[in-house]
């Protein structure tokens, strides 16, 4: 495409060397994405930044081919590469564009803006931009192709540019379109890059160039596209324009004579119509009183006007009423009211919107509270536009007044005015996009992103300059789109469904509720909502309605009457309830749908029979007895090892019995646990499963007859009956484990079962043999304990043995010896002969024809006065063996009566002798007495 030339005042040779320069620099003007050399942008963030990481936004399922697809060319041309983690992650909105692709915008807002240390970097002032343009006859603009992409970003601060999509994370490899510092970075880059060349001045990616001459301008032409190509920048021909006599810059007209003011900025007010009715009348009205201060005389210029809105007068459009018009028009326009624009003083944009148009003025905020415009713009709505929603016009006259003074605006910080107060929350740049927010919507809110602002409401009463533009337009309306993107989208939306849009539209007409959600969504919702509506009230802010439909976001809002087919498609491939509600989210939605959904799967017969099990319930244990053998809980195990396994667990004590058999009927069941109820008792209660065994007649009657109560679990629930499910997983465990082992089954079984009962059980904190017979089993561990009672017997043996081996006395049978005589008190010792020794320190002694006693060593002195000691004599340790006709007349008993015979001695188990004293003629057989064992108490009746 060829640059706009201005040919009538060019000479053949002028416009000759100006189609040679262009052509030399057609690398220039060359397609696709320049990259900025020698210069790199660098974020600053603040020093107590922390990390924000968003997760990705959900993309509709119409979308989501679209965005994979940008993606991959974004990364296809070096703009985006692949990263597998990040600490910092922006999310993506993505945008539909004219030609039903997408432009994928990261909401920086909500991650690095805020905590951004912003390029202070000053835009250059129109005073210096015409400074440096005065002495120009001719002027050139170039226009700079996609300008902040093409500066690559620091490798230390890429990190900060991460978004976060639905195939992962990606970081931007170039200065990217809504990062708050972008404007100041770029144009200091440009500064540098246009150092040096006269008479040019460049206004972010905008480059104006002239000369006191053609000959200087085409120099300096020349000079700049070298400049851009020596720095590998790339321009768009299509928008650049060259050698013109005038050229609008900045809001200003610039031509050889001067500087001007922009028509344009004025003409929303000066070709206003004439009201046509009272309501119109008061909006203008209210831009006139809106800068009364400013205006001297106001009510005399404004009472043909005041009259017509007096009651009782009738509407007549007067020449007077024509000419009060025209006269409030001029004041407002006039120097009394108007402002220079100076970059130094704050800026605000007010903005408003009516059923048919939209208005918009540009204003300086001055120290002393005064407010004073600088540019007034409006305009009509076309056909497509005066049928959006109320919050969609209120917020294309937000994104129109910024796009119609966005030289301006772009790259200072202004404050936005609406009387709409949804828009604050929807448009403010410290929150993030609403992920509900109609697309277009969105569209704008990234739009508006890019820009250094805050915004602000302001009530209708306040608001009367805005309102006033926005009720009387100009009549020039921007060309007439067949379809807007957006709307195309939206209603693409449709399509899938069994369902017309035309269909939808004409039930949502029909329908009483929707009917009336339409018109305030169109006409505007009033400030609290409507109580009646509950569930579209609360939605208000996202509702918007397209050819007859209502959508919230991306969703078509479906009539009453059409809504069951709608849930049969959805459900036609009997998806589970998650899966049927995301489908469902990227196309439909009414109020209640998602329990819809839910009762529609939960009807529906063939989900039912192959739906999943239910969660498993949380467990509920059986009581604790307090005492033992009061439940136990019964079960076989097996076939293992070739055999079945009757188990029996105490619930109080855990205390286990295994029983190994071939068989696992009913009678050897009965059999098994007769046995084992012999030992044990009855208890008082059997839980079992359902098992044969169990439920046969004759086990019912083997229980009934013995009173225990017997309990079965819930068929196919063995969890219900853990106390002995979970002893067989571990009796199996253990045998297995000792699978090496050369001992039989029988043997492995009774050396699990010691071990277990002797263990402490994670239950009771308890052995099961503690707490089921009150003491431990004892095994060959205790082996390995010190015994107080062996070393007590120990100490006592030593003691003996050195009493022994200082003064032992020993008689021999046959040896002559007094012995202790308890009969009488006159006489206490009695001659007679040891017939036998009876112990270690025991003898027998003959005092009579017939009378024997048994004597302690203690008790007998030799009757020769001297009592040997065997210094050979070895300690006894043997059991002593009694005669049957020993007996023993001795002790107090017999030593009152006198003469009574001696009771026998029992018989005692032969053991080895004791070696003989080498004074006697034989050696007495020692032997160990058998101590006489009685039960403990607690066992006797």
């Amino acid at each position: 495409m060829q640059a706009t030339v201005t040919k009538k005042q060019s000479t053949g040779s002028t416009t000759e060397k100006l189609n040679k320069i262009l052509t030399n620099a057609g690398e220039v003007f060359q397609d696709g994405i320049g990259t900025l050399k020698h210069l790199k942008a660098q974020i600053v963030l603040e020093d107590d930044a922390v990390p924000k990481f968003h997760k990705a936004r959900q993309v509709p399922y119409a979308l989501r081919p679209k965005v994979e697809n940008e993606l991959q060319r974004l990364e296809n041309e070096g703009i985006l590469s692949k990263v597998d983690w990040s600490e910092w992650a922006t999310p993506i909105v993505p945008v539909v564009k004219g030609n039903g692709s997408v432009r994928l915008c990261g909401d920086f807002k909500v991650t690095v803006n805020p905590v951004l240390k912003a390029e202070q970097y000053p835009l250059p002032r129109i005073d210096d931009i015409f400074a440096a343009l005065g002495q120009g006859k001719r002027f050139s603009k170039i226009d700079l192709a996609q300008a902040y992409l093409q500066m690559e970003m620091e490798e230390s601060s890429k990190k900060y540019l991460t978004i976060n999509t639905s195939k992962g994370l990606y970081q931007y490899n170039r200065l990217v379109f809504g990062i708050a510092s972008a404007p100041a970075i770029w144009q200091k880059a440009m500064e540098q890059v246009l150092q040096g060349i006269p008479n040019t001045q460049c206004y972010l990616d905008d480059i104006v160039i002239t000369g006191e001459n053609d000959d200087a301008h085409l120099e300096n032409l020349e000079k700049v596209l070298k400049r851009l190509n020596e720095f590998g920048l790339r321009a768009n021909k299509a928008k650049c324009e060259f050698f013109q006599d005038e050229i609008e810059y900045c809001g200003h007209k610039i031509d050889k004579n001067g500087l001007h003011k922009c028509k344009d900025k004025i003409d929303a007010v000066l070709k206003a119509p004439p009201p046509q009715n009272v309501s119109q009348l008061r909006s203008f009205l209210g831009l006139v009183n809106y800068y009364r201060k400013f205006l001297p005389n106001l009510s005399s210029v404004l009472h043909p006007l005041n009259c017509l809105l007096q009651l009782g007068n009738k509407w007549h459009w007067s020449q007077d009423c024509e000419k009060a018009f025209k006269q409030a028009k001029e004041l407002v326009t006039s120097d009394n009211v108007l402002t220079h624009y100076d970059p130094q003083v704050p800026l605000k944009l007010a903005c408003d919107a009516s059923p048919y148009g939209i208005g918009a003025v540009l204003s300086h905020r001055f120290d002393d509270g005064t407010e004073r415009p600088i540019a007034f713009a409006s305009r009509s709505l076309n056909a497509a536009e005066r049928n959006y929603a109320q919050i969609d016009r209120e917020a294309l006259s937000l994104v129109w007044g910024v796009k119609k003074f966005n030289q301006y605006l772009y790259g200072k910080h202004f404050t936005l005015l609406t009387d709409h107060k949804p828009l604050v929350s929807i448009f403010n740049p410290a929150k993030g996009v609403p992920a509900m927010a109609a697309a277009r919507l969105q569209r704008w809110a990234l739009f508006l992103s890019a820009h250094t602002y805050s915004i602000e409401y302001k009530g209708t009463q306040h608001h009367g300059n805005a309102d006033g533009l926005s009720r009387l337009p100009l009549q020039v309306a921007p060309p007439v789109k067949t379809k807007e993107a957006v709307d195309m989208f939206q209603m693409a939306q449709v399509d899938p469904l069994p369902v017309t849009s035309e269909e939808i539209a004409r039930e949502t007409g029909r329908d009483p509720v929707l009917s009336k959600v339409y018109e305030l969504t169109l006409k505007g919702w009033p400030r609290q909502g409507d109580s009646s509506l509950p569930g579209y009230s609360s939605r208000r802010e996202q509702l918007t309605v397209h050819q007859g439909c209502i959508l919230w976001g991306t969703r078509v809002v479906i009539p009453p009457k059409l809504r069951q087919r709608v849930l049969t498609v959805i459900h036609e491939g009997h998806l589970g309830v998650v899966k049927m509600k995301g489908l469902a989210r990227s196309f439909v939605w009414w109020p209640g749908i998602d329990e819809k959904l839910e009762e529609l799967a939960k009807t529906c017969y063939g989900c039912l029979q192959t739906q999943k099990s239910p969660p498993t319930a949380p467990l509920h244990v059986w009581e604790w007895p307090t005492k033992p053998w009061q439940r136990v809980h019964i079960d076989y195990a097996g076939p293992f090892l070739d055999h079945m396994y009757l188990v029996v667990v105490d619930a109080h004590s855990k205390w286990p019995e295994v029983f190994c058999t071939k068989t696992a009927t009913s009678a050897k069941t009965v059999e098994l646990l007769q046995a084992l109820f012999a030992r044990t008792g009855l208890p008082h209660q059997i839980v079992s499963d359902n098992g044969t065994p169990f439920t046969a007649e004759e086990f019912q009657r083997f229980v009934r007859k013995n009173g225990i109560q017997h309990t079965t679990i819930v068929p196919y629930h063995p969890a219900s009956n853990g106390q002995a499910e979970r002893f067989i997983q571990t009796f199996k465990h253990s045998i297995k484990a000792m699978d090496k082992d050369t001992a039989s089954l029988r043997q492995k079984i009774a050396k699990f079962l010691l071990a277990y009962r002797n263990s402490t059980h994670a239950v009771t904190g308890q052995t099961p043999a503690m707490l089921f017979l009150g003491r431990p089993l004892r095994s060959r561990l205790d082996l390995l304990k010190p015994s107080l009672q062996q070393h007590v017997q120990k100490k006592q043996s030593e003691s003996a043995l050195r009493s022994q081996t200082r003064s032992l006395r020993t008689f021999q049978v046959g040896q002559q010896v007094i012995a202790k005589d308890y009969r009488n008190k006159g006489q206490k010792w009695q001659t007679g002969t040891i017939v036998s020794q009876t112990g270690p320190l025991t003898y027998q002694v003959k005092v009579g024809q017939d009378l024997v006693w048994r004597r302690h060593v203690d008790q007998l002195l030799d009757a020769s006065g001297s009592t040997s000691v065997d210094a050979n004599y070895t300690p006894f340790h043997g059991d002593f063996e009694f005669s049957d006709e020993a007996q023993d007349t001795g002790g107090p008993e017999d030593d009152a009566g006198g003469s009574a015979p001696a009771s026998p001695v029992p018989q005692r188990p032969a053991v080895n002798p004791v070696p003989q004293s080498p004074t006697a003629n034989t050696s007495p057989v020692r032997r160990y007495p058998e101590r006489i064992r009685r039960p403990p108490e607690r066992f006797q009746d």
